[in-house]
């Protein structure tokens, strides 16, 4: 069946409008009709080739959520007109230790939610900026936020796993003092995430003007980075420290931050490396360097019933779908506060 969507062609060519067919709904599928997509920094960096890899034409879009079509005859878990999600991920290969513990974003074979293989036209997956989606039902996810909120709700399929996995991982909770580095489309999840867990935070900024604004996300404390007396006044007072910047930077003196036996996970994906760390901050103090990627479909539902449960989403602007090209070159100046989201009923106009 064909759908209307917006992708590119090239890696140097802007989104557009385009029709693309999805497959009809097998005895395990889901087809959804999306409501909203939201709009990941991923996307960018995938539909221009920044990362290698991508194919064309090139769907993006894996922050979904709308209502359940249909359902193939051995789907037992969703019906028509449920509230779902699909995040990230729309099948793996089931038999690994990753899949088998529920981990299936660290599967070698995970296929993605748009940009991987697979046998439906046109040979590889095409994503959430679109009208409809079909996904096997072990992919899709439920969602308990009120329908009102279902928007805001889209970016929790990545900008809030991601942020909530780590969290999760290094048993961030009361108690622990913790830092989020980066006030953006990550950071600002992140910020709401470990208040709600109950943790002290402490948001890191180069921008002195967003001081109020993360206090409002949960913040109890800001600091500017770039202040050398702010850095110096929390040395070796931290826990943990959730890096959510999307640009190469120096990592040090963030890990002077960390108290023995620290741990900084790095879970926002630059172009260019960063700068390597000086080793002596990590072996003086045993602290640690880390990485998370997304988290497993378990993991993901649990957060959004975490979400559902502490009143969190994210804070959007909503965007049609034509203006998919402006926002990427907003995106690219931290012109939004702080996660676009497409109404995909305007695909239709």
């Amino acid at each position: 069946m064909e759908v209307k969507a917006y992708g590119a062609r090239a890696g140097d060519l802007p989104l557009e409008s385009m029709d693309i067919t999805r497959r009809q709904p097998g005895a395990h599928d889901v087809q959804i009709d999306i409501a909203f997509c939201g709009v990941c920094h991923s996307d960018i960096h995938q539909v221009r080739s920044e990362w290698a890899g991508t194919l064309y034409p090139c769907v993006p879009g894996h922050e979904i959520v709308g209502r359940v079509l249909a359902v193939g005859e051995q789907v037992s878990g969703f019906q028509r007109g449920d509230l779902v999600g699909v995040g990230c991920i729309v099948d793996s290969c089931q038999h690994c230790p990753d899949c088998n513990e529920g981990l299936e974003n660290f599967c070698d074979h995970m296929v993605g939610t748009y940009n991987s293989p697979t046998p439906d036209a046109p040979g590889h997956t095409l994503g959430g900026y679109a009208q409809q989606i079909v996904v096997h039902e072990r992919y899709v996810l439920r969602i308990r936020h009120p329908e009102n909120q279902l928007a805001a709700v889209a970016p929790l399929l990545c900008a809030g796993i991601t942020t909530y996995s780590p969290l999760r991982h290094w048993k961030v909770g009361p108690g622990q003092k913790v830092g989020v580095v980066g006030i953006g489309g990550l950071g600002h999840m992140g910020i709401k995430l470990a208040h709600a867990m109950g943790a002290h935070v402490v948001a890191f900024t180069t921008s002195g003007s967003k001081r109020a604004e993360a206090s409002k996300l949960g913040a109890d404390e800001v600091v500017v980075s770039h202040n050398p007396d702010e850095m110096a006044a929390h040395a070796m007072s931290l826990d943990f420290i959730l890096n959510t910047v999307a640009a190469p930077h120096d990592l040090d003196p963030f890990f002077a931050l960390l108290k023995r036996d620290g741990t900084m996970t790095l879970v926002g994906a630059p172009s260019t490396p960063h700068p390597s760390p000086n080793v002596f901050s990590l072996i003086m103090k045993r602290r640690s360097l880390a990485g998370s990627l997304i988290g497993g479909i378990a993991e993901t539902q649990e957060m959004l019933d975490f979400c559902a449960e502490h009143g969190i989403v994210a804070d959007i602007e909503m965007i049609r779908a034509d203006q998919i090209n402006e926002a990427y070159e907003r995106m690219l100046k931290g012109d939004v506060k702080y996660r676009f989201v497409i109404d995909n009923a305007t695909l239709a106009a």
